[in-house]
């Protein structure tokens, strides 16, 4: 991978990649391991889905109450990782991280199927649950209040992390692997090759 055969824009640079993985039968291409802190430095990590990615950066959607949601409340700030290794690729993305519009969580809340909008109101995530049954119960209550279109939760929204810095790793042979990365500079990015 040379800088030449790059595009100028990480965004459009990952469109293409996005496109590469789709093409190569990749299970869920969108799946990113979204990495958070703590207010005091604790870490954690775990799998969400991408559900957007233009110049304004990656979308995703939680409920704002759990873990997640907490840590970025007190360090607005992530990275996020795609894993392609089928194809021997991955992306890493840093940045800071902003709720997106009200319109825009409920334009994505109504396109979801009718059972993942309930799910949305039965999970308090994160949140210790006494057990399975009680869960189903909770659905099942919310279930006969909305037969139809439950309302979006206030608890619950997307998050955009707008890039500061996008990594793209190309595997090669003996550990030699190709890292570009392009790194925020005033309205524009700065392409610089790293050591693997």
């Amino acid at each position: 991978m040379l800088e030449s055969d790059v595009a100028s824009d990480p965004v459009a640079q990952f469109a293409s990649w996005y496109a590469d993985a789709e093409s190569a039968g990749l299970p869920e291409p969108n799946a990113m391991i979204l990495a958070t802190s703590s207010a005091g430095g604790l870490p954690t990590a775990r799998t969400v889905l991408l559900k957007g990615c233009t110049e304004a950066g990656f979308v995703f959607y939680t409920n704002y109450e759990s873990r997640k949601g907490r840590d970025l409340r007190e360090n607005p700030r992530a990275c996020l990782l795609f894993p392609w290794h089928p194809i021997r690729r991955q992306v890493r993305v840093e940045g800071q991280v902003l709720r997106v519009t009200r319109e825009e969580s409920a334009a994505y809340f109504n396109s979801r199927p009718y059972g993942s909008r309930i799910g949305a109101w039965a999970s308090r995530q994160s949140a210790v649950v006494r057990s399975r049954q009680e869960l189903d119960e909770r659905y099942a209550e919310l279930a006969a209040r909305w037969p139809e279109d439950p309302p979006v939760p206030d608890f619950w929204g997307g998050y955009r992390v707008i890039p500061a810095e996008v990594e793209f790793w190309q595997g090669q042979v003996d550990r030699m692997h190709d890292r570009l990365r392009y790194r925020r500079s005033g309205e524009g990015w700065v392409l610089e090759r790293l050591a693997p």
